[in-house]
């Protein structure tokens, strides 16, 4: 599948593994990597962490580098090697000079396939992940988002945090890395993506070349969600932590990233707390009233559910003042119609941020590889454009309906 209009398209070797790729003339990094469909939410209920835990160690050495040997391979060329791991997905790139394709292929493929996660690297590295659950259980602004999603999905392998816990990340050792591995690093499991100067026939002769040996398998992603999160009733709950300010989240559950009203409830969470200084939160409630520091929205699209949530820090005396505000420009989002002038203009600032972020060449690549891996497709600039602007004032009013019995959490 070829979008001319992007000079960009998607192709699958004969294992199951599909390739996206979207060429830059002229650029001067190539960027590449693996999304694999795999994440927390794949961890299993005794092994908490897991899915962060591999993508930390799946560097410490291979069959064929040591870990020294791995974390030189790009940096010698003056490239960088990096990971990451969500709810859903770990992805696995990197980023170098051109010229140096073949061997980014080359050190992911051994990644992938022939990773052996020595005991004593995996004990090395058990230090380092501690370190981060601590300290990231220091910053209440960051833990509230964790402590809210433990609550609004309880029951399902959602709730529990991306880091896990200590207790679960004492027990990890090199045969379960190896059986995660397997598992969820396969073939048909995985996208390739790529986002530089070189041709399609090139990244795609490439990848027949390094990556036509991973295996495939039986194992199919499964839906772990619960049918009946969206009737979830709502909570209102406050955390004592001894802290001199509230840091407070509100949020619903709402589509997944395949429901048809995504694109309003993306353009109805820029208008309600997106970064730009004139969204309707940070005018009520920073600029109008100097309540809070800072007030955000966002939103988390996974291949079931979603989530939709607002957060805020004040003064403790004014959480409940803030939680009115938010509630009541819900409220008349979902009953009052944005004008025809306001509605376009909220359409040509989101899109505009849209442009503005894919000028990111890295964002640029990783994003290409998750649209090839969840939607197959890769979009035009234009054909995004047209979906949003397909958008009604209608569409804004059912889209802030769903979201409107917010649960809340308070830290403070």
């Amino acid at each position: 599948m070829r979008n001319e209009k992007i000079n960009a398209g998607i192709g699958q070797l004969q294992n199951g593994l599909r390739v996206a790729w979207r060429r830059v003339p002229g650029s001067a990094v190539d960027y590449c990597g693996l999304v694999v469909r795999a994440g927390s939410r794949d961890d299993g209920e005794e092994a908490y962490g897991l899915a962060h835990f591999v993508e930390h160690t799946i560097f410490k050495g291979t069959q064929r580098r040591s870990s020294w040997h791995i974390i030189n391979r790009m940096e010698r060329v003056g490239g960088e090697l990096n990971a990451y791991t969500t709810k859903e997905e770990t992805v696995v790139y990197t980023a170098a000079p051109t010229g140096n394709l073949s061997r980014a292929m080359d050190l992911l493929a051994d990644l992938i396939e022939n990773s052996r996660f020595p005991q004593s690297e995996l004990d090395k590295e058990r230090e380092v992940v501690a370190d981060e659950i601590n300290s990231y259980l220091d910053t209440p602004s960051e833990a509230v988002y964790d402590d809210f999603e433990e609550l609004i999905f309880a029951g399902t392998p959602l709730a529990h945090n991306i880091l896990g816990n200590l207790k679960a990340l004492a027990t990890f050792d090199s045969e379960m890395c190896q059986r995660y591995l397997h598992r969820w690093y396969r073939a048909d499991n995985m996208t390739f993506f790529y986002c530089g100067p070189a041709s399609e026939a090139k990244v795609m002769a490439m990848a027949e070349r390094y990556f036509s040996t991973l295996s495939g398998g039986a194992d199919s992603h499964k839906v772990w969600c619960k049918a009946d999160l969206t009737q979830q009733i709502p909570f209102d709950k406050k955390k004592e932590i001894g802290s001199h300010q509230a840091h407070t989240v509100l949020g619903a559950i709402i589509g997944g990233m395949y429901a048809e009203d995504r694109h309003a409830v993306a353009l109805l969470t820029n208008i309600l707390g997106g970064p730009g200084m004139n969204s309707l939160l940070n005018l009520e409630l920073r600029e109008k009233r100097g309540l809070v520091y800072s007030v955000e929205a966002s939103t988390g699209l996974y291949t079931d559910c979603g989530l939709f949530t607002v957060y805020y820090g004040c003064d403790p005396d004014d959480v409940g003042l803030c939680d009115e505000i938010v509630r009541k420009q819900v409220a008349d989002l979902a009953r009052t119609p944005l004008s025809s002038r306001v509605l376009a203009a909220a359409k040509k600032q989101y899109l505009g941020q849209l442009a503005v972020a894919s000028d990111n060449r890295e964002s640029l690549a990783i994003s290409t590889g998750r649209a090839a891996n969840y939607y197959h497709n890769l979009l035009s600039p234009s054909q995004v454009a047209e979906r949003i602007n397909r958008l009604t004032a209608e569409d804004i009013c059912a889209a802030a309906a769903t979201i409107e019995n917010l649960s809340k959490l308070t830290l403070e």
